[in-house]
């Protein structure tokens, strides 16, 4: 699939496109209802690759991406800081470290490719990259998680990711970077500005039809 069939729709932060609306609904419905992380990944896979088989939810709002800098969006907030949903953004040349080893995953490919590679300092050899394009999905389990490198794996364009996390982010450490050393990087945090704030159950809970 080429990444030009992809797209961005503009949309204002206060509509939810239908396709991210039962995304999130069916996200949100999934986490409360099993306690099992085998079977939220299962099932949450089937659910991430049915959101990217559409080309129509992505707001705007959360879909800016600077000249060399990365940025992670969050599209949805639980109140009980049970998961999150994240949109990452990577410009050309870009890398985004995030300490996500207590946490399971799933993440998918929405726009150019997302490199994404294990980090553990202490480890004498790096672990081997995965790229993830577009209408890709991937899972990660909690158990033997480490931190994440993510980087733009793409020529000359913007990569996206979506991930949704098994808790939030906001409590961990994200560092981005362009080049090969994160040592001199500031902490990353959300890029959501005011007027786009990350939806919640109360924006979503409406015009959901079964």
């Amino acid at each position: 699939m080429s990444t030009a069939d992809v797209k961005v729709t503009v949309v204002e932060r206060g509509a939810v496109p239908p396709s991210l609306r039962r995304f999130l609904w069916d996200i949100q419905s999934m986490v409360e209802l099993t306690d099992s992380e085998r079977e939220i990944l299962l099932i949450g896979r089937d659910l991430m690759t049915r959101l990217l088989g559409s080309d129509d939810w992505l707001p705007a709002a959360f879909a800016k991406a600077q000249p060399g800098e990365g940025a992670q969006y969050q599209l949805f907030n639980d109140v009980l800081d049970r998961f999150t949903v994240v949109a990452t953004l990577l410009s050309p040349g870009v890398s985004l470290l995030v300490d996500q080893s207590s946490q399971w995953e799933i993440a998918g490919g929405v726009l150019g490719a997302v490199s994404r590679q294990g980090y553990d300092p202490s480890a004498p050899a790096k672990s081997a990259a995965r790229v993830l394009r577009p209408r890709e999905v991937e899972t990660r389990a909690s158990r033997g998680a480490q931190s994440m490198i993510l980087s733009n794996a793409a020529e000359g364009q913007v990569a996206i990711g979506l991930h949704v996390y098994g808790g939030d982010l906001k409590k961990l450490s994200r560092r981005s970077w362009s080049g090969e050393d994160a040592a001199e990087s500031a902490p990353l945090g959300y890029a959501n500005d005011e007027g786009a704030p990350p939806y919640d159950i109360f924006s979503i809970q409406s015009e959901i039809a079964d």
